[in-house]
């Protein structure tokens, strides 16, 4: 596990919560939207230790009021010790995934570990791997929306518009799939717009534009027949 970056202060990463993030190095995706390329492609940065961080914790313990763990892919190399080290100081945890990982979720949410969780859905299913970048095992992405649903936390599904993969048909596609893995309306569901921060994997979408708040409503009303409650985030 490499420990990448630490953002001390978020009022968006871990909903209804002053919170801080840390980001892991790594993942098995290769989005070519990614706007994190440095902890999926590059290991330049330094990298800052456990005792850091958990330092850094002690010493915000009354005023930051939970933990969000991110990637990259989190997941693919996460010390559950560390997990359990920021737990027992009191803070609960929010855990950001692809969904590839299945059966460590399962034992995060076991271990009583984790106490949110957001999953990535990239796009319908007949799209998946094309827009992750990746040969994608589906069964192992339904393996782990199932078991978010139904794990009894607070959880959201969110997906990244990006020009040219999200439409209408394919937001409808991946409720209607969503749906039938769960047997019914996932909670909470947010379309996040697409925005051009520069550097990406695939360079071609630092010419692309910001997706704009007017597309992501519109894109709202297909997910609103899908989801109990959707949202946007620009």
């Amino acid at each position: 596990m490499k420990i990448k970056g630490l953002q001390k202060f978020t009022l968006v990463d871990y909903p209804g919560k002053i919170a801080c993030t840390i980001f892991l190095f790594g993942c098995n995706f290769k989005c070519g939207f990614c706007h994190n390329p440095e902890l999926v492609l590059r290991d330049s940065t330094p990298t800052i230790s456990k005792e850091e961080i958990l330092d850094f914790l002690k010493k915000r313990k009354g005023q930051l009021e939970g933990v969000c763990i991110t990637g990259g892919e989190p997941l693919l190399t996460l010390d559950y010790d560390f997990v359990r080290e920021i737990k027992d100081l009191g803070y609960p945890i929010k855990m950001d995934t692809n969904g590839t990982f299945p059966e460590k979720l399962k034992d995060l949410i076991d271990a009583k570990l984790i106490d949110c969780i957001a999953m990535d859905i990239k796009s319908s299913k007949e799209n998946y791997s094309k827009t992750s970048g990746a040969n994608v095992d589906m069964e192992k992405i339904e393996k782990s929306i199932k078991l978010i649903a139904n794990s009894g936390l607070d959880y959201e599904f969110r997906t990244t518009v990006v020009p040219e993969i999200h439409d209408e048909k394919e937001i409808d596609d991946l409720g209607e799939w969503m749906n039938s893995i769960i047997g019914k309306k996932p909670e909470k569901y947010f379309l996040q717009g697409f925005r051009n921060q520069g550097k990406f994997i695939d360079e071609k979408y630092s010419s692309e534009e910001n997706i704009t708040e007017q597309f992501l409503e519109k894109l709202k009303l297909k997910a609103n027949k899908h989801f109990k409650d959707t949202g946007v985030r620009c």
